[in-house]
Formats: C-alpha cells, structure tokens, sequence
C-alpha cells in the first residue's frame, strides 16, 4: 500500500508523475513483485487507471496482464482484477460522458487493434475460455464479458479460433446453465456474436440443445410480457434459424414450433402496450417469418406451415389480425407473418378464407383487409402488407382465385346491396381517385389471374355501370377507357400489369382487346412518342402489351392478324425501337428491386412500380416477343403448325390425366371399400376373440366345477375312510347302492333308446304302406331295406355285447357285496344295521336282475319285429328318396347312439376304476380281498378255521 501512495500521489512535496510514468512503474511491479499481494495491488490499480489512460494500459500493460492470467489462475481475486482490465483496454463500451465527438471512429479502430494483438496468440483465446469454465463469479463474469468484447472487435477470427478449440462451443453452452442470472443474461449476448453468420457454430449450438434452454428462458421471463432478457433470447433464436435449413428442421422435428404458441396469447384487454413488450412480440412475429420464408426450401417450409396450422398457431396468429387495440407496426408484421404462413399452403389458405372479423354482421377477413388496402387514410405499410396477405393467399390457390373472380360474375353479384365483396372492394379500388389505391387493386386482381386460363376468360363476362343511362361496359374496356384518359404514372402502370396479365396467354382476351379499334393506335402512339423518363416505364409496358397481342393472336381478327400487327410496327415505330423501348422494363431500377422478394417493400408510395410476380412474366416473355416481331410469316406458319402440335399433345394429356384422375378416384373408393371391409373383418375377429374367450371362461368354470366336485369325493372317501378305521365299513355299502342306482339309470336310457327305435320302425311301416311304387323303386328299396336291417342287426349286436358286459360288471358288483357282507359278519356284532343295508343292497341286486331280464325280453322283441320288418321291407313299394331320406336320419340316430354307448363305454371303465379303488381301500384296512376265481375255495378255507377253534373251546 506504501507503494500505491508513493505511485498515485501521496503527501510528498516532489513533482507528480504522469499517467504514463504511474502505469509503467505498476506494469514493473507485476512483473517483478514476487509476493501475490503486491501483485495484486498493482493489477487492481491497472484496473483503475485503465478506463482514462486506456492507449497507456493497453500497450505497456496487456502482456503483463496475460501472464498474470497464465501463472496466478490460484487467486481468484487477481484474476478478476486482470479481465476487468482487459475488457476495459479492448471494449469499445465506454461512457457516454467520456466520449467526444469527434472521436468514435479512433476508439473503434483502437479496441480493433488491442483486440488484434490478444488474439495474435491463440492461446490467449483457448485460456479465456478455460478461465470462463471457472464457476467464482468474480472470474466468469469478466471472462463473458472479454470474450464478447473480442468477438465484437474481430468476430470471423475469434469464431474460427473457438471453433477449432476442443470443447470450445460446449463451454460457453453451460453459461445459460448457470443459476446466477447476470452471467446468464451475458451468457446469452455472448452466444449472439459468437453464432453471427457462422452456419457451423450455428449447427453446433443448436444440437447443444439451445432451443431447448432459450424457450424455457423465454416462459419463465413470461414470453412477451418479458424484459430486454426476452428481446437477447429472441435475437439468439434468429441467429441460429435464419438461412440455416439444418436448425430449422431441427427446430421443427423437435417440435419447438408448439412453444411458441403461447407467445401471441394477448388478453382482451389491449391498451397500454409497454415498448419492450411492442419489441419482444416484434422479434417473435419475425421468428416466425424466418421458419416459414419464401427464400427457404418448399419442403421445409411446407412442413412448417403445416405444423404452425396443426399446433393452432396460425388461428391464434388470426386472433390477433382481427383483435381491437393491437399497434400498428404489430397490427402490420402480424398481417405480413400469416401471408407467410398461408403462401402456397392449401389448407391454410382454405382456413384464412373461412377466418370472420368479429364485426355485425360478421364479414370474412379478407373482405376487412382490402377494405384497408383501398383506403387511402391508412398507413402506407400496412396496405402493403394487405396487399402482400392477398398476394400470398392467391399463391398457387385456384380454388381462391376462382372465389374471388366469382364475387365479380353477374350472376354472384348481391343485388341487396347489404355486403360488400372482395370484387367490388377491387373494382372500387381500380377506379378510385387514389393512384396508389389504382396500383394495388390492379396488381391484387392480376394475382387473381396468374397462370388461370379459365378465369381469364371468365373476367370477360364482367360488366360495369359506369354512369346512369348509359349502357355497361366491360371490365376489360373500362381499364383501356382510363388508361388512354391520361391518369397518374402509377396507375398507368398498374393498369398496364393487369392488361398484360390479363392477356398473356389467353388468345379469347387478346381476341376482345384488338375488338376495340382504339387500343392498337393508342398503343403505337404511346410507344413512337419521345418522352421523359418518367412516361418511358409506360412506353415499356405499352410495348409489351402489343407484343403480347401479337404472340398470343390466334388471327381470328382479319385486321389485326399477326403479319399486319408486325407491318403496323414497322411502319409507325421501327423494330428496333420497339426493341428498345421493350428494354426499358428490364433496366429499371424499381424492376430490379421488384424481383428480388415476393414482399413489397418500397420507401415510399411513389416507388411502387412493379409487382414480383410481374417481374416473372416480363423475364418470360421479353425474349420470345422480341423473337416474334422479327419472324416471317412463313416461320409464324410452322410456329402455328407447332402450336396446333402442342396442343393436340396437350389434349392427349389432358384426357389421360383425366382418365388418371378418374382411376385414381375409383382407387380411392377401393380403398375406401378395402378399408371398410377390413374394419368389418377387425369387428368379426374382435367378436370372434370374444366369444372364444367366453367359451374358454366357460371352459375353466367347468374344469374349476369338476375339480371342485372331486375334491368333494374325496372328501367322502376320506369322512368313509375315518369310518373304516373305527371298524364301520357301511361307506362302501352306500356307494354300492349309488352305482347301483347309476346303472338303474342307464338301463333307463337304453330303453329310450329302444322306444324311439321302435317309433323309427313304426314311422317306416307306416310310409311302407301308404305309398306305391314300380317293380325297379321296389327292387331300389329292398336293397335300401336291407342296408338299414343290416345297421339295426349290428347296432342290436352291440346292444347285446354292451348289456352282457354291463351283466358281467354287476356279477362282479354283486361277488364284492358277499365279501362285504362276510366281513361284516365277522366284525363287531354291535354294527347290526350293515347287515341291514346289506339286506337292502341284495334287494336292489334282485330288482337290478329282474330289470335286466325285462331288457333280455324287450331285446328279443325286438328281434322278433326285426323279423317281420324285413317281411314288411321285401314288400314296400316306397320311393328312392323316401328311403334315402328316411336313411339319412337314420344314420344320424345311429351316430347319437354310438356316442351315447361310448359313453356308457367310459362309465362302465370309471366304474372298473372305482371298484379296484375299493378293493385296495379294503386291502389297506386289513381285510384279504381275492380274486373272483378264488371265491370259494376263500370261503371254505374260512368255514374249516371255524370248526377248528370250536373244538379247541
């Protein structure tokens, strides 16, 4: 501290040092001090000396400065310190009341020229971003601000240098990360200069997700309510979208596109707009632009505009088109954002047509904004940007042309008088006093007509009442009635655009043109007068619009045939100078301007001249007329034969492209019919799932009833078997009384079956007797008889086989219920009442014995009535198809029954299941079960046991 005393002035008596001195010894001690502190000091003093002596610091100082940022990167407090006082050598941000007049040129070329020298060594710029890594705030803060200044001073060589540093781009990306909101909003500035007409750096960024981080920025400053935070983030955003194809599609796949929706959500409430909120909205309008610009790619911009329409963009763009209270710079950009947006897009265009004003009775947008645009009260930029959204929503839209030439036609035309058309609003404006009025509703009606032949012919219907009595003029004749009146350039000129326009090629209009004789003599006059530069716009446009007469005359006037047209030329103007006053378009400065966008933009109302689609037409045909005027008739001969060629050839193509068109409808309603059809099969599936899911339901609660019932029978077994172990065995019993009671039950079932047998027979007796027949439908039916006696002989074979089986089971049945009864006769005598149930059992045998009997019997029967059937059968006289038929049903009976026997099948076997089940139950309880075979020589073994322990007692 004794030393800054002694070096910025303290109470020595001596002579002062100069600013010069001060600095010099302070760049000595920074670099010879070998204690951090008085390093420090010096640099800190720098810093302040470094804004009034700038020229000073800079040149003995920024080499020292530099070295203190290589060697002290520990003390953050140095290097703060240093950074300031770069920024403050390089920048050229300095304060007002420090700057004089007559020295701004000397201050940029002085920060320019520090700048140079720092970035001389590219390590210098490689360690400045290092040093903007560093999280201390008093270290980033003035490394953002440093590295701003010098991509301010030298941009292209700072971007190249952070460019091809490894990691550069991605560093500067953390600053909008960074949770302090200075460094932040700096971080923001920074990447503003650092993305400036670099389309690389501009990639880089973008895919650093920077979209992402601006928008989420933009919401939480509260989109166009915000502060100058907004504006930095917006001018970032067209930094990186404008003129770079790869970010915009980036910006639109990544579907950023339906953030910004929510930016032109204004209130009701419109008054008291703040001039940061008029900027903020301003930059928004213009972001949009930029997406959807006519300069971009079709495909791109295509898209765009389809998502802007998808996401309720456009509508919400409308809103604010047709709100109250909106200024009018936003009013106008807003109109010039939807023109974009619209242009050459089907479906917004059909939108825009259907968008109301809210007005009483509510009128169609375009009908309110061509009410401005022949106005002449209105501001000059808002009619052109009227003019602009009329031009863009006729942009290769037929359908709207054809809705706006309608409002003209006669038979349209309200004849209340309530609503006022666009046609009418064009028409009013195109004969209206104003000449700038004159000029916009020409060029409005001559987009109405570009590339439409059909509309071109159509306009010609269009009659105008000029005065009261007189009789109506067409709209084609009024233009040339005013034209050769002499009105203003403008108009003039406006006129003439839509003539040739109007013309170009359609021979019908050329044909009504050269009708009226004064056109052509006023044309050659207007072209073979010398006069100023003013009227030489107007002699050009004149010589295109004879030329145009010529090129598109089909010759179906005799006085104005081509090679008359060509003579008059020649005759009263020269070739040459037809030539040349046909130049006089091209050459123009307003021409030029014209071509170069599709928006007019003109300074003032007097430089609007030429219409950008016009300028395309002039390119067009100023050579082929200037061909045209010079070919012979015999050369005109052949280009008519080519013609006629052409369009023969046009023809040809028309059909097929009708017949296309035809087959590619018809394919649509196949594929309509396809996808209904397929619909219906996806239902019958749906359905058919369904139902096979419900017979599975089905299924399961069956498999889970039947489980449940055996989990039911063995329950029973083992309540039977808890019975057993305590010696009481009458579980047994019962079951066998149940299966007894189950073979009651089938020996039932076939005797059902035997009746309706014995009614199929009756039946056939009976159609035996009632009908009959020739000796070759006997002889037929006898055979057919004995087919069906054979099938009723096996199937009573079966019957008898099944029933000897179902007699040998019940023998078994009946030899276990005699072992059961001897084992409960040598068990416990208290369980008396077995032999009771066992009793009862033998009864239901005899009765089980008797039912078999009676079947025996009834089968016999039946064999008996067989026998007389076939008696019957060699007799009848019954038709063939009786026969077949009744055979048929027969078959069909005969299939029921074998299934129901095989049915019995499976019982009979479940019950062979149970019956060993119960033997080996009996086994585990102790009793000896034997064979069948065995039985006797059992029972007598038992009987000699006896009489052995009789004698013994």
């Amino acid at each position: 501290m004794n030393f800054l005393r002694g070096v910025m002035g303290g109470p020595s008596a001596g002579p002062q040092p100069s600013g010069a001195e001060t600095i010099q010894k302070l760049c000595d001690r920074v670099a010879s001090s070998t204690l951090l502190d008085d390093r420090r000091d010096a640099v800190r003093a720098l810093k302040s000396l470094s804004k009034k002596y700038r020229l000073e610091v800079g040149i003995q100082a920024m080499e020292h400065l530099i070295h203190v940022l290589q060697t002290d990167r520990s003390d953050s407090e140095i290097i703060g310190y240093a950074l300031d006082t770069l920024y403050n050598v390089i920048s050229n941000d300095l304060e007002e009341e420090e700057q004089e007049e007559n020295l701004p040129k000397q201050v940029d070329d002085l920060g320019s020229q520090f700048t140079e020298i720092f970035i001389k060594q590219q390590e210098n710029v490689t360690l400045l971003l290092t040093l903007v890594e560093e999280f201390d705030f008093h270290v980033r803060w003035p490394g953002v601000k440093l590295l701003t200044s010098l991509l301010k001073q030298q941009g292209p060589q700072v971007q190249q240098i952070i460019l091809v540093s490894p990691m550069g781009v991605s560093r500067l990306m953390d600053l909008l990360a960074d949770s302090r909101e200075v460094i932040r909003n700096d971080g923001v500035l920074l990447l503003q200069q650092l993305t400036k007409s670099n389309a690389a750096i501009q990639k880089i960024v973008a895919f650093e997700n920077a979209f992402e981080r601006l928008l989420d920025i933009i919401t939480e400053e509260g989109n166009s309510d915000g502060g100058i935070v907004v504006e930095d983030c917006l001018l970032l955003l067209q930094n990186l979208l404008k003129n770079n194809n790869s970010n915009q599609n980036f910006f639109k796949e990544g579907s950023y596109i339906q953030r910004m929706k929510p930016w032109f959500e204004v209130g009701d409430d419109n008054c008291g707009w703040s001039a940061q909120k008029v900027t903020n909205l301003h930059l928004m309008l213009q972001l949009v632009r930029v997406l959807v610009s006519p300069t971009n790619p079709p495909g791109a911009t295509s898209s765009c505009q389809k998502a802007m329409f998808h996401c309720g963009l456009l509508q919400q763009l409308c809103t604010i088109l047709m709100a109250t209270g909106v200024p009018a710079d936003i009013l106008t950009e807003t109109i010039n954002t939807v023109s974009e947006v619209i242009r050459g897009c089907q479906m917004n265009q059909d939108y825009f047509a259907s968008v109301n004003a809210p007005s009483n009775p509510p009128r169609p947008a375009i009908v309110v904004l061509l009410m401005s645009m022949v106005n002449e009260r209105q501001p000059f930029v808002l009619r052109c940007a009227v003019l602009y959204c009329f031009q863009c929503f006729l942009y290769k839209n037929q359908k709207g042309q054809g809705e706006i030439v309608s409002t003209l036609l006669p038979s349209t035309i309200d004849a209340t008088g309530n609503s006022v058309s666009a046609g009418q609003l064009l028409c009013g404006g195109l004969f209206s006093t104003d000449s700038l009025s004159n000029w916009c509703a020409a060029v409005a009606l001559a987009h109405a007509l570009q590339e439409n032949a059909t509309l071109k012919e159509q306009l010609l219907r269009v009659q105008l009442a000029t005065s009261i009595g007189n009789p109506p003029v067409s709209l084609l004749q009024q233009c040339t009635n005013i034209l050769s009146q002499g009105s203003k350039v403008q108009t003039r000129v406006g006129l003439l655009m839509l003539l040739c326009t109007w013309l170009s090629n359609c021979s019908i209009a050329v044909t009504h043109f050269l009708h009226n004789p004064a056109n052509v003599p006023f044309l050659t006059g207007q072209i073979a007068e010398n006069l100023g530069e003013e009227e030489q716009l107007v002699q050009g446009l004149c010589a295109l619009l004879l030329g145009i007469s010529i090129y598109y005359n089909d010759n179906s006037l005799e006085n104005y045939r081509k090679e008359k047209l060509k003579q008059l030329i020649e005759k009263r103007i020269g070739r040459e100078n037809f030539i040349e006053k046909l130049g006089f378009i091209s050459k123009h400065e307003l021409y030029s301007r014209a071509a170069q966008k599709p928006q007019p933009s003109f300074s003032s109302p007097d430089h609007m001249m030429f219409d950008h689609e016009f300028t395309k037409l002039v390119k067009e045909l100023e050579g082929v007329i200037s061909k045209a005027i010079y070919k012979s008739s015999e050369e005109d001969k052949k280009e008519e034969e080519v013609k006629k060629t052409l369009e023969q050839h046009d023809n040809i193509v028309t059909h097929y492209k009708k017949v296309i068109r035809e087959q590619d409808q018809e394919l649509e309603e196949l594929k309509q019919r396809i996808n209904t059809l397929t619909s219906q099969n996806e239902q019958l599936q749906a359905t058919v799932t369904q139902q096979v899911s419900q017979i599975q339901q089905h299924k399961d609660q069956y498999n889970l009833l039947k489980v449940q019932l055996g989990k039911d029978t063995q329950h029973h077994n083992s309540h039977s078997d808890t019975f057993q172990m305590n010696g009481i065995q009458t579980e047994e019993v019962s079951k066998l009384k149940e299966e007894l009671e189950e073979w009651k039950n089938k020996h039932e079932l076939l005797q059902g079956q035997l009746r309706e047998k014995d009614f199929v027979i009756e039946k056939l007796k009976s159609s035996q007797l009632e009908i009959g027949t020739t000796e070759q439908s006997s002889q037929t039916s006898k055979s057919g008889g004995l087919e069906h006696n054979n099938e009723l002989q096996k199937e009573l074979e079966m019957l008898r086989s099944q029933i000897q089986l179902q007699s040998a089971e019940i023998s078994k049945l009946q030899m276990e219920n005699q072992k059961l009864q001897v084992m409960n006769t040598t068990a416990d005598p208290v369980l008396g009442d077995i032999s009771a149930r066992a009793a009862n059992n033998s009864e239901l045998e005899g009765r089980l014995e008797q039912e078999i009997r009676e079947l025996k019997s009834e089968v016999k029967a039946l064999s008996e009535e067989k026998e007389s059937l076939k008696q019957h059968l060699d007799s009848s006289s019954s038709t063939v198809a009786i026969l077949q038929d009744e055979k048929s049903k027969l078959q069909q009976e005969v299939a029921e029954s074998k299934k129901e026997q095989d049915d019995l099948l499976v019982l009979l076997a479940d019950q062979d299941q149970k019956l060993s089940a119960l033997k080996i139950k009996l086994k585990d309880l102790g009793v000896p079960v034997e064979d069948e075979d065995d039985i006797e020589s059992g029972d007598q073994g038992d009987e000699d046991e006896d009489g052995d322990e009789e004698e013994q007692d």
